[in-house]
């Protein structure tokens, strides 16, 4: 008897034991390690991370999934985790607060993934962090106080990311370097700092110098994975390793020009010289009071490894042009600017006779420009400097190809804008505008082509097409049927109602058919006239009745 309640007794602990055992996720595995239990999916087409998985898994491993962000709260329910393993999957965002309640993680694998950045304060939830693998993402930007709450990470792994510049102080500020470079009388040394930074696009300038430094300088308790890091800009750096690379202190652009005041005749070309010196390398950039309206060449060559010249080149100067021209060169240290005045002299020479110009027209700038355009519209505006005070209007032409003559329209002074809603559409205009009733003079005009009426071309294109199938059927006749029909005394309309005599309605008679240039088909064009239609009728009426 006691031993059959001894069985019974095994039977009730073997049936509590198995209805405790959680259910596991369909498609993934659950097993049990040293270190607890498992859960792992493996290429299973998850998109989100469950929000039902039990307090009890010690390690979780999600790869090979489309898995695309870690929302808030993402493992709220699982603070025993330890072990995090999401690689190989298409992770691209962390939100903050994705790592809640995850005080015990000890290790966060996020390799080929495609994460742009991190929010590296998320880390404050994950205090007893010691590995974080974030190789072959997308990273690009490491800032300075990065790792100020991963205070017990010994490996960090960035290789094979998009890095290209990294401040020194970012790993000077690791709270594990600057324990075991300062330990207290009796504390614990940690262990020694694992960092792989290798495969990352480095831009060797000055703003890399405290890198190379510290690479250069890095001794246990730091550990490089590949101590050979290489530069892959600027090109005279390319290929080079850090220990081979010398770097100088960044410095703010320092701005020269040949000439600060020029001077020239209207008429003439002229260059203006901006020269920068900067380290980083300077980008310069042009301002001056007509940019909107004056576009002139830039030109902007290398002559150091830190020193850029850049050229301004007015071709045929005009008064109009005279002013400060500003040449601003910039870094990610700072900005300088530098002012050139250009003075232009109207010119001396006599005016020409048979000119129909004035010589008040040398003064005269304009520039004409279409800024809107539609099918049957457009939108033009002007830019006019004139030193006549007594020349205040402004006259516009507007012909086509296809018009006999010019549209004139006068307008009058504070107005530089003008729209034209009447034009023809797929059409070549010219527009032109001039100071009071002269004539335009070169550069004063625009030419634009309005847009095609879709309408229109769908009309056209089937009357194309009815013209081509009856072509096709005039060809496909007898020669005799023509013949025929050239001789008879009827019309069209006729023929067609002797040759249908049992047809209540007659045919249409066809439109003439196209004439080519050899004149095949001018003797079988077919015409409808209303009076032998008129005949036509009665002559059907008196069939009927006979």
């Amino acid at each position: 008897m006691a031993s059959v309640s001894h069985y019974f007794l095994l039977v009730l602990a073997f049936l509590d034991s198995h209805t405790a055992q959680p259910v596991c996720l369909p498609g993934c595995t659950c097993s049990h390690e040293s270190f607890g239990r498992t859960l792992q999916c493996m290429s299973i087409s998850l998109g989100a991370i469950p929000l039902n998985l039990p307090d009890e898994f010690k390690r979780v491993r999600i790869e090979n999934s489309p898995l695309f962000e870690l929302p808030r709260g993402s493992f709220i329910n699982m603070s025993t985790l330890e072990y995090l393993w999401l690689n190989f999957n298409n992770v691209t965002v962390i939100h903050l607060g994705a790592l809640e309640r995850l005080s015990e993680l000890k290790e966060l694998r996020l390799e080929g993934n495609k994460l742009r950045s991190v929010p590296w304060t998320a880390f404050r939830a994950t205090p007893l962090l010691r590995v974080l693998d974030l190789k072959h993402n997308r990273i690009e930007v490491l800032p300075e106080l990065a790792l100020q709450f991963l205070i017990n990470l010994t490996y960090l792994d960035l290789s094979s990311n998009r890095l290209t510049v990294v401040s020194k102080s970012v790993f000077s500020n690791w709270p594990t370097y600057q324990k075991r470079r300062q330990p207290g009388c009796g504390a614990k040394i940690p262990p020694s700092m694992v960092l792989a930074l290798h495969s990352n696009p480095w831009l060797c300038d000055c703003r890399l110098r405290g890198l190379v430094q510290f690479v250069k300088s890095v001794s246990l308790p730091v550990i490089l994975v590949n101590p050979y890091l290489m530069c892959r800009a600027p090109l005279s750096k390319a290929g080079q390793l850090f220990h081979e690379t010398e770097l100088g202190d960044c410095m703010k652009p320092r701005i020269s020009t040949p000439s600060a005041n020029v001077t020239i005749w209207a008429g003439q070309n002229v260059t203006l010289r901006c020269l920068a010196q900067a380290s980083p390398s300077p980008t310069i950039a042009w301002t001056y009071p007509l940019s909107m309206w004056r576009e002139f060449d830039v030109l902007t060559s290398s002559t150091a490894e830190d020193a850029a010249l850049s050229e301004l080149v007015i071709p045929a100067a005009h008064p109009v042009d005279r002013g400060n021209y500003t040449c601003v060169a910039s870094n990610s240290i700072g900005r300088s600017t530098l002012d050139i005045s250009l003075h232009v002299l109207p010119a001396q020479a006599l005016p020409d006779p048979h000119s129909p110009f004035s010589p008040l027209e040398g003064d005269t700038y304009i520039d004409l420009r279409v800024v809107k355009q539609t099918v049957h519209g457009i939108l033009l505006e002007w830019f006019a400097v004139a030193n006549a005070p007594e020349e205040k209007w402004f006259t516009l032409y507007v012909a086509s190809e296809e018009a006999l003559r010019k549209e004139v329209v006068h307008i009058g002074p504070g107005i530089n804008t003008y729209a034209i809603d009447d034009l023809l559409p797929g059409t070549k205009y010219e527009a032109c505008l001039s100071l009071g009733g002269r004539p335009p003079r070169q550069g004063q005009c625009v030419v634009f082509v309005t847009g095609r009426d879709r309408s229109g071309l769908e009309e056209r294109e089937r009357l194309l097409h009815i013209t081509v199938v009856l072509c096709a059927v005039l060809l496909a006749l007898p020669v005799g049927a023509y013949v025929w029909a050239a001789q008879a005394p009827c019309s069209c309309r006729e023929w067609g109602l002797h040759c249908c005599l049992h047809r209540r309605k007659a045919p249409r008679c066809p439109r003439a058919a196209p004439q080519h240039a050899d004149g095949s088909y001018r003797d079988h064009t077919a015409i409808c006239e209303d009076n032998l239609e008129h005949r036509d009728a009665e002559g059907d009426e008196e069939g009927e009745s006979g």
